[in-house]
């Protein structure tokens, strides 16, 4: 059965989708079937892919509609994506008067939890009903955390949500690992706060560091990741490095 990640940070802007994206497709190349759910009605990481996001049926049809999930698959050379559009947006409200509405995403993905290695959920970056449907839905949560000065205080109020979860709707749950992204050795509070983080979240934090790079920006208007788009750039290179060290953290931290 495969696992289930979701890429999580209430705060925008911290390269969480473009990390979803990213090591989907990095671990895609290393022969790996992979599953990228968007959950975020942005739908960032379903033209990210490749995918329109106008696609149908998408993950709104599957959560409130009741498609099944196996129809709204769409293949691409960088792993299966299940699309996502701004009528997800909806998907908060219509949710409220459903039963089990915490639980909608993961019984959606259950069908299908055994035909791949893992499934990623892209979460949107607040802690609403979506968000909370993809920690119940997930065994573990890799956070992207931009190294910056407001960094710390996001990541306190996510891990602070994630125990609320795994008290009321999922004992299971831990952290994957802690992504540091848009990382800038030229800047000396960049070290800081990695080294802040990594004092804090002790073992949980990735030795790779994704840095900031024009190629990993411009990749997504092509429609493609960086591995593909620029596969000798240096955020191609972080990936490809994640991706490695992905496989060998065996193992996950409690929250």
């Amino acid at each position: 059965m495969g696992r289930v990640i979701c890429f999580a940070n209430q705060k925008g802007g911290v390269g969480k989708t473009s990390a979803c994206v990213n090591l989907c497709a990095a671990v895609t190349e290393k022969n790996r079937k992979v599953l990228l759910i968007d959950a975020d009605p942005q739908g960032n990481a379903t033209t990210g892919i490749g995918v329109d996001k106008h696609s149908r049926p998408n993950l709104y049809d599957v959560m409130i509609g009741g498609t099944p999930i196996e129809e709204a698959i769409v293949a691409t050379p960088f792993g299966d994506v299940v699309p996502s559009n701004l009528n997800l947006s909806g998907a908060s409200i219509e949710l409220v008067d459903m039963d089990d509405r915490q639980q909608a995403l993961k019984q959606a993905i259950a069908p299908v939890r055994d035909r791949y290695d893992y499934i990623f959920i892209d979460c949107p970056p607040s802690l609403g009903l979506l968000t909370l449907n993809a920690l119940v839905a997930s065994d573990s949560i890799i956070i992207p955390v931009q190294c910056e000065y407001y960094a710390m205080e996001g990541l306190a109020d996510l891990v602070t949500s994630m125990r609320r979860t795994k008290k009321r709707f999922n004992p299971e749950l831990k952290i994957e690992g802690i992504l540091l992204t848009m990382y800038d050795r030229r800047l000396s509070f960049t070290g800081q706060v990695a080294r802040e983080i990594r004092k804090y979240f002790e073992g949980a934090v990735y030795s790779t560091v994704i840095p900031r790079n024009v190629r990993i920006a411009e990749a997504p208007s092509h429609g493609r990741p960086v591995t593909d788009y620029s596969p000798m750039s240096r955020g191609a290179d972080a990936y490809g490095s994640l991706a490695i060290e992905f496989f060998r953290h065996n193992h996950t931290y409690d929250i």
